[in-house]
């Protein structure tokens, strides 16, 4: 696995997250958690299936955030969906982000379903670039919620939902970045916009997708979850 560093990730003087990590290949799991832990990331237990991941959860009441493979023993199907589920509902202040081999557009739709923050969904590409993999297990950690920009773009472009097709290109864009976690000031250095562009762009979205005056932050799961849903139908 190759991995791309830079000089102000390790060793990191920011307290991190204390995370359990669920993923059956010994190889990943070890070079994850070392990863991590020279990030400042505290490893509280590693596991290999679902059932340990639930048991370690139940064991660490301070654990912040799981790392979740999808696929585990002993079906290899959908084990650490289910169990990332069962940990948003019976502990819903634990995070969750899932690691994936290939985009699978349910498994995002299905965690995120109710609507919930502290939840994510990555590629396991991204573990290579270190930084960008902190930065989203952070951010989810923190009571966020990021998608993998390329399950966005493939989400996107496969949606049906006609309210999807009212939108702009560039509101299409600012959704597309929305959905990868990232604040307005974020969105706006992506897109090389103005915060108050962006502001403007969120709120026509919200609009057009029928989003109801409810929490901001609320809002802004929804309208991924629209287009989310929208591909499942496909």
């Amino acid at each position: 696995m190759t991995v791309h560093t830079s000089a102000h990730t390790t060793p990191s003087a920011e307290k991190g997250p204390r995370v359990v990590i669920a993923e059956d290949s010994v190889l990943l799991r070890s070079g994850m958690a070392r990863l991590l832990e020279d990030a400042g990331v505290e490893i509280v237990e590693q596991v290999g299936d679902a059932e340990a991941l639930l048991r370690a959860v139940e064991d660490h009441p301070d654990v912040d955030l799981c790392l979740v493979d999808i696929r585990m023993p002993p079906t290899y199907s959908e084990e650490g969906i289910q169990a990332g589920i069962v940990i948003r509902q019976r502990h819903p202040e634990v995070a969750v982000l899932l690691l994936s081999q290939h985009v699978v557009s349910r498994y995002a739709a299905d965690l995120l379903g109710g609507g919930s923050s502290k939840v994510g969904y990555l590629l396991k590409d991204r573990i290579a670039d270190i930084d960008e993999f902190l930065g989203v297990l952070r951010r989810v950690a923190d009571g966020g919620a990021a998608i993998d920009p390329e399950v966005v773009s493939q989400l996107l472009s496969r949606s049906r939902d006609s309210a999807l097709e009212r939108l702009t290109p560039r509101e299409a864009e600012v959704l597309e970045v929305m959905a990868q976690g990232l604040n307005n000031a974020g969105i706006a250095d992506r897109l090389t916009v103005t915060e108050r562009a962006v502001e403007k762009h969120i709120r026509s979205i919200f609009t057009k997708l029928d989003l109801s005056q409810d929490d901001h932050d609320h809002r802004r799961v929804q309208a991924v979850l629209r287009y989310l849903r929208g591909a499942d139908r496909n």
